[in-house]
Order: C-alpha cells, then structure tokens, then sequence
C-alpha cells in the first residue's frame, strides 16, 4: 500500500532539515543566545563571530576577527570598475548580486569547500559586501568612494562609507543593533535558497548570489523598502486609522506585518521599535511613528496581525536619513554572516536538498 503524498504549500510547517544555528522556537536565539541579550551587550562583529565560528570571541578573538576583516575590505579592479560604470537605475540588489558574482572570479579560493576554505571566504565577503553597496551608492549619486575607517568598527564603519561622516553614538549603535538582528533567521527563504545551491556541491559563492536573489524579493528582504511607502500613503495620525481600514476592506497586504513563523509577533520588531521612536524623535518625524502605531494596533485587534523585524527597521533607517535604495543592501551585509554558517553546516553533513512535487497535469495521453 503507497503511503499518502503530504503536500504543504510554500513548506509550511514542513522540517527540511536540522541546524544547530538558530532557532525561532520560544523566540529567537543564535547558537543559543537569545537575540534579545545579544543586542544588548553585544557588537554585531561579536554576533557575526559566533555565528561564524559557533562561540562569541574572547577579547583576543575579536581582536584577531575584526583585524581579518580590516585587511580583505578592498575590491578587484574589475569589481570596483562595474560598481562605477553599472547603469544608474540598476537596482541595488542586482548590482550587488551581480558584485558578489564577480568577486568569486578573484576570489583564490572559489573552487575550495573545506570548511576552512569556506571560513575565510566568509570572512571576506562579510569584509568586501559593505564595500561594494556603498561605492555603488556613492558612484550613483556622482560621488567619489569613501575609503573604510576598519577603527569605527563594522556598523559605523559602513555608515562611514555610505554618508562620507562618522555617525554619532546613537545612530552607531541603532544601525548596530539592526544589524544584529537581520543577521540570521533559521530556514527563512534566502537561507533555505543558499543551503539548496550549495548541497549541489557548488560553492560559497553561487549559494550567496542565490541568497541575495531570494532576499530581494517584497515578501523576504524587499519588505523594509515599503515601509515608508504604507505610512505616507496614510497621510499621517489624523489620517491612519481611516486608511488603514480601508486597506483591510481592500485585503490589502501590509508590508512590515505578519510572519509565517510568529503568530504573536516578532521579538527582533519590539528590540527595534524603541530605537526607530527614538529615531524619529531626534529627526523631528515622530508624526510617522505615531501613525505606526495606530497601523499596529489596528491590525492586531482586527486581523491578530503583527510587526515584523522589517516595520520598525524602515523607520528607523528613514529616520536616520538613509535612502531607501540602501535598506536591503543593509540586509545582505549583515545576513550574509548566517547565509555563510549554513551553507558551511549543509556541507558539513550534506545530501543534495531534492524534494518531489505533486503532479496537477493531465493523466497519461498518446502522441498522434
């Protein structure tokens, strides 16, 4: 007797496989940190090394980490010309997928999957990534490159380089704290995407471009981009409550809310809210946040839909006069640390990810 198909639309609910990484069970944690505690006492290169690595650095780790990714913070010639000369209405995202695509033609170590080889790859795309989004930026806008500071630190550091200024303590860490907790989220639909490219046996490189490609989408990445849209479209807090509920009659889908995980909401959306309010505040918006919070508690009580990391974090990089274009790239450089550890851990134990399809096709016909 045949045993019944189970068919799961989109996999949800679905165990495609383990990972001793992250887990969104009882709220998230990484490698069994609560993410919570990690953006409180943690920088995100700590965070970045555990999830590299497995263990937060000693002192002298961090050290030895921070000072390998100051020495690989440059780029080929090659990649740096495409960055200049790339079309100016490029999307940013195909602009730096097609970057890191050229990065594994220099890279020495491409064709190498040992974990060390993959080790040090990641290192220097988490190294190389902020680099190539903020000198294509600066280039779009008619403007020369900022060479890194690696001193600031990896959060001022990329700010640096897009604004041409250090960022000031609040905006250090704010940006910081995001950075944290955009950085890995289990078998989320770009991390899956990487692990399916690399359990071909293909490498490091091929699985991030995957990722990028799945994560610029407006359901995965592409969602803190649209944040800023939804609360101008409201008009403001005198005008929120009656636009969101017509949105809701139009079942129109709110960028920033729900997750296919959280029910009850996003623990990593209640971290940021606090910064992006006071954000808003420091940039005389605080009109935005307000009618964000009318949006939140709206659709709590009418459709028990809540934030997710991307509502809080839109607001908070349009506080801090980021554009837009910038929000997804953001993205990238800071998840790409978890894309790495698990293309590294499939391969670790691997079998090619090949799952079948339920046939909806017409039965068995003849060819005349």
């Amino acid at each position: 007797m045949s045993t019944p198909e189970i068919y799961s639309p989109g996999l949800e609910g679905v165990i495609a496989g383990e990972t001793a990484i992250s887990t969104v069970s009882g709220g998230l944690r990484y490698r069994g940190y609560p993410v919570v505690e990690l953006a409180e006492r943690c920088s995100f290169e700590e965070t970045a090394h555990l999830l590299l690595h497995g263990e937060l650095p000693t002192k002298s780790q961090l050290g030895e980490f921070h000072a390998r990714l100051a020495g690989s913070q440059s780029l080929p010639g090659q990649v740096s010309a495409f960055l200049n000369e790339a079309p100016k209405n490029a999307n940013s995202m195909d602009v730096l997928r097609t970057a890191v695509s050229m990065l594994a033609l220099h890279d020495p170590e491409t064709g190498d999957n040992s974990r060390a080889a993959n080790l040090r790859k990641a290192e220097r795309l988490l190294a190389q990534i902020p680099v190539a989004l903020a000198q294509h930026f600066r280039a779009v806008k008619g403007l020369p490159p900022v060479a890194p500071k690696p001193q600031l630190g990896f959060a001022a550091n990329l700010l640096y380089m897009v604004r041409g200024t250090a960022p000031d303590d609040f905006d250090r860490k704010a940006f910081d704290v995001s950075l944290i907790l955009y950085a890995e989220h289990e078998f989320n639909a770009s991390t899956f995407a990487a692990r399916v490219v690399c359990s071909t046996e293909s490498d490091l490189h091929s699985s991030v471009v995957a990722a990028i490609g799945a994560l610029k989408g407006r359901l995965h990445g592409g969602a803190n981009e649209k944040v800023m849209d939804v609360l101008l479209a409201t008009g403001g807090p005198d005008k929120a409550e009656a636009w969101i509920r017509a949105a809701i009659a139009r079942k129109e889908k709110v960028m920033g809310f729900g997750h296919r995980v959280y029910k009850t909401g996003d623990v990593r959306a209640k971290v940021l809210k606090e910064f992006a309010r006071q954000a808003t505040t420091r940039a005389g918006l605080s009109q935005w946040e307000d009618a964000a919070e009318i949006i939140e508690r709206i659709l709590a009580s009418e459709k028990n839909l809540y934030p997710n990391l991307d509502w809080p974090a839109g607001r908070l990089y349009h506080a801090m006069g980021l554009e837009t274009s910038l929000y997804t790239p953001f993205f990238v450089a800071s998840r790409v640390t978890g894309w790495s550890a698990h293309v590294i851990e499939q391969l670790d134990n691997n079998r090619i990810i090949r799952p079948r399809a339920r046939y909806t096709g017409p039965d068995e016909r003849q060819a005349p």
